[in-house]
């Protein structure tokens, strides 16, 4: 007796996504770290540690999802040429609404700094407040994120290439770059005379550059996770479009990086 299996053939190039759990756990971690990030700001006890474990929380969302979303593109071949125009399509709208995002901070700066209230003495930088030197850790930064930029595109171009030596010690470069400007900041920081609680002036400043830094820290895991799927041929000369999303991702940064140092930096402490 012979049994004969049905085979099904897809008739579109489309990727029917499975059913997952991670887009309601990560809404979950996300409307946690909100609240933990209320009450730790209003000194509630123990905000800090809800908040800390709510990051965590979210940090490990964040990569189950994406191993999944690897996986599909890697072993089960869906992320076909068309689903991949879709996802640029989709990590392009992402970054517009995370321009929007920054728009807000950079909103309230510039409401504040041009047109100071009574309350303020009608001047800015607030009284008490000691600004920082643009012209030492905040322009070093600059050109820190500048030329990883630079080292980034060159990955991107020895990828198309298939250079695969110069592959990793391009992105190798942009790592370690990431995180000497994440250092960097972290001093800043700590250097600084003001604080988050310091009226609109401190509140503005860490919101906008506080934010851009943990943007700068999720480049840094995303490409450090290009790198580990390069060196398990998961990502190639065809298709690498993980690599190029956290590229695109990574040169945003770059942007709003700049708009910080003009605006808040130099502009904003003259």
């Amino acid at each position: 007796m012979l049994f004969f299996a049905k085979k099904s053939y897809q008739k579109h190039p489309f990727h029917l996504v499975d059913p997952s759990p991670w887009p309601f756990f990560a809404a979950l971690a996300a409307f946690s770290c909100t609240l933990s990030a209320i009450l730790y700001f209003h000194f509630i006890v123990h905000g800090k540690f809800f908040l800390i474990f709510s990051l965590i929380f979210l940090f490990l969302i964040m990569f189950v999802w994406w191993r999944d979303v690897s996986r599909e593109s890697s072993f089960e071949g869906h992320h076909t040429g068309l689903v991949q125009q879709g996802l640029r399509y989709g990590i392009l709208l992402f970054i517009i609404s995370e321009i929007f995002f920054f728009v807000a901070f950079f909103w309230a700066f510039f409401h504040n700094s041009i047109s100071p209230s009574i309350e303020l003495g009608s001047i800015w930088p607030p009284k008490g407040i000691h600004v920082l030197n643009p012209w030492q850790i905040p322009f070093l930064n600059t050109l820190i994120l500048l030329l990883s930029g630079c080292t980034v595109t060159w990955c991107h171009h020895a990828l198309i290439s298939n250079l695969k030596n110069q592959v990793i010690l391009s992105l190798s470069f942009t790592i370690i770059l990431a995180i000497i400007f994440t250092s960097l900041q972290a001093f800043e920081y700590k250097m600084a005379d003001f604080r988050l609680s310091d009226g609109i002036y401190g509140c503005t400043f860490y919101l906008a550059t506080g934010f851009h830094g943990f943007h700068v820290l999720i480049g840094t895991i995303s490409l450090l996770i290009c790198l580990l799927r390069f060196f398990n041929f998961q990502l190639t000369q065809q298709h690498h479009f993980g690599f190029e999303s956290s590229a695109w991702y990574w040169h945003f940064v770059d942007v709003v990086w700049l708009f910080l140092f003009v605006s808040i930096y130099w502009w904003g402490g003259i």
